[in-house]
């Protein structure tokens, strides 16, 4: 056995029930995945040699008093990160992007158009996701390509394969979502190897 397979993927959680069920569903995908507190500087992140790292959703708007944030630095460790609705946003917001609370909630099955990615890979044009958000990323941070969208959400994922950052405004871990967990094994594999 190479010391690949026992590098974890990591998934930062900032509160709420989603980070355990992406972990889950990281070890559906046959990957040894343990959830990790938001708190978590990027030394603490560096020195568990993570082979990926997932930022989960969470409750709060990242413009809240308190809201969790994450030590962007973890950005520049060049392990691929994959975030995910609230992770999303905190990465936006940390890179320099533009996250707005767009008075619009959007929630449940919604119709989303993907426009290529590989996260995307392999999947018709238009097709159902969840969403469960109230804020949105108006514009991706400088150098991300803008891959799928909703009637009200313009950006509802964005990858930068040059600096290896993915992300989703929908939750790939939820069943309601018709191409959640290939969605997640395509970053998986194709990105993180």
């Amino acid at each position: 056995m190479t010391q690949q397979t026992h590098r974890p993927v990591l998934v930062i959680d900032f509160g709420a029930q989603y980070a355990q069920l992406i972990a889950r569903r990281v070890r559906e995908a046959r990957i040894y995945s343990e959830v990790v507190p938001h708190t978590a500087s990027a030394e603490d992140i560096k020195a568990k040699n993570p082979a990926a790292l997932i930022l989960s959703g969470g409750p709060s708007s990242v413009y809240a008093e308190g809201a969790p944030s994450l030590d962007a630095g973890i950005f520049d460790l060049d392990i691929p990160v994959f975030g995910i609705c609230y992770g999303f946003q905190a990465m936006t917001h940390a890179l320099g992007g533009t996250v707005a609370n767009t008075g619009n909630r959007e929630y449940g099955r919604t119709d989303m158009t993907i426009d290529g990615g590989l996260l995307h890979e392999g999947f018709e044009q238009t097709h159902k996701v969840w969403m469960s958000h109230g804020d949105a990323v108006q514009a991706a941070p400088e150098g991300f390509t803008v891959t799928a969208s909703t009637s009200q959400t313009p950006v509802a994922a964005f990858e930068n394969p040059g600096r290896r950052l993915y992300g989703l405004q929908w939750h790939p871990e939820v069943l309601h979502s018709e191409h959640g967990q290939a969605a997640l094994v395509n970053f998986l594999h194709k990105e993180a190897g």
